[in-house]
């Protein structure tokens, strides 16, 4: 295998034709300790504190842990760290302990876990009877899919879609069409409409990469036009998007259109989990169906207490979405005004769009250095010349430490040149 390192990514090391296991450890360790002596496998870091704002992390070589300002954590509204959640949680654990011990249906199915199902419904406004919980926001994607969809369906995937969704894809047939092309999707349905007896139109409502939103309603025309479903994984937009935080859909006012709602406990909601929304037949098929919820052990008790607060939380107080946007506001502004591309993001995702893999591990390892933790993304997570920096805004970042992560930008724009040429500062 003659695989130059220098330009080489993660998915070349998926399948090496002739290696053995071992064999392509070996080679791919190699690989690590290349992307390791340059400084750009920030990747694992150990984290001593918990998730926030500002976090203590081991950094590399270094034996004890640094404060970073942290643009890396999901949790948008920082419920992970509120007083009502923390001690829910704690409480959960008086009352039942650490574990459920069970799969759903064989012994563990608690009434917290009812509460939530009932909870998580409510939040959509579905009927009580219309959601299923997951031990993993992945599984709630890859499992439903590969659950409904056979070898005489078709799953239709935006290409931005997260990789649990492709995953999903692994039982059935797949079509793809890029990211947020209606004419192209359109082409897709007109393709198959009559060769397959379950077409599934699967999107984000955020997407992870660009923090950009689907044309929900235009996707929506689309798939009822052909006769296709829909579902719609709004894992980023929950508790960011919306009026009340319900996301994508209600943004589009289109909480009770779309035929599946997926999504996570992972993010705004502060704790793990996933949940699958839809007609309740549906659902319940899903729940004596679906093998990795059948057979997996239920939520555990502090995991279930925790979002059951998160939810009543982002209802009881609002201020924490308002928080949110003032800084996604600032932010971004910021970043404009020194003229970085951060391509359409609408969301609390914002990207620092680079395009050189090479020159985009370096800001990584430059802003580190200057006390900034941050996400360098490059292929196969993005294509090839498409490489960013990935960050994360939360309501509990404080004005001070996004100026300092802009002044971080501006060093490292100084050292190395990763904004665009004559860029205005305007917003667009």
């Amino acid at each position: 295998m003659n695989i130059s390192f220098d330009k080489a990514s993660f998915k070349d090391f998926e399948n090496i034709e002739g290696y053995n296991m071992y064999a392509r450890a070996e080679i791919f360790n190699n690989y690590l300790n290349f992307l390791d002596q340059r400084g750009h496998l920030n990747y694992r870091m150990v984290c001593t504190s918990g998730c926030g704002p500002e976090i203590q992390v081991l950094l590399p070589g270094q034996s004890s842990p640094q404060p970073l300002v942290g643009l890396v954590s999901n949790d948008y509204l920082g419920f992970t760290q509120h007083p009502r959640v923390r001690q829910a949680a704690m409480a959960a654990i008086e009352q039942y302990g650490t574990g459920s011990g069970a799969s759903p249906a064989i012994g563990g199915h608690f009434r917290f876990h009812q509460q939530l199902e009932e909870a998580i419904a409510r939040f959509f406004k579905r009927d009580q009877e219309a959601s299923i919980l997951y031990t993993t926001g992945y599984t709630s994607n890859s499992a439903t899919i590969q659950c409904l969809l056979k070898k005489e369906d078709i799953a239709i995937y935006d290409m931005g879609v997260h990789a649990s969704v492709q995953e999903g894809g692994l039982l059935t047939n797949v079509k793809t069409f890029p990211h947020n092309d209606l004419d192209r999707l359109e082409q897709v349905l007109k393709n198959v409409q009559h060769a397959y007896r379950n077409k599934m139109v699967v999107i984000d409502g955020v997407y992870s990469q660009d923090g950009d939103m689907a044309p929900l309603d235009q996707i929506l025309k689309l798939t009822k036009r052909y006769g296709a479903y829909l579902a719609v994984d709004d894992a980023h937009g929950i508790g960011v998007i919306g009026k009340t935080g319900r996301g994508v859909l209600e943004l589009y006012d289109l909480l009770d259109e779309v035929d599946l709602i997926t999504g996570t406990f992972s993010k705004t909601f502060a704790s793990i989990g996933g949940y699958v929304i839809g007609k309740p037949a549906l659902i319940r098929l899903l729940k004596f169906q679906s093998r990795q919820h059948l057979f997996s052990a239920a939520g555990t008790p502090a995991d279930i207490a925790a979002v059951l607060e998160s939810i009543r939380l982002l209802d009881e107080e609002p201020q924490w979405m308002d928080r949110l946007w003032d800084n996604i506001r600032y932010f971004r502004q910021g970043l404009l005004d020194l003229g970085m591309d951060i391509g359409t993001t609408e969301s609390a995702i914002i990207p620092v769009k680079i395009g050189d893999p090479k020159k985009t591990g370096e800001a990584g390892l430059l802003l580190l250095e200057q006390g900034i933790y941050t996400n360098p993304i490059i292929y196969p997570a993005v294509s090839r010349k498409d490489a960013r920096i990935r960050m994360s805004v939360m309501a509990t970042h404080t004005r001070e430490q996004l100026d300092r992560t802009l002044q971080a930008f501006a060093r490292v724009d100084e050292q190395i040149g990763i904004a665009l040429p004559n860029r205005s500062g305007s917003e667009h």
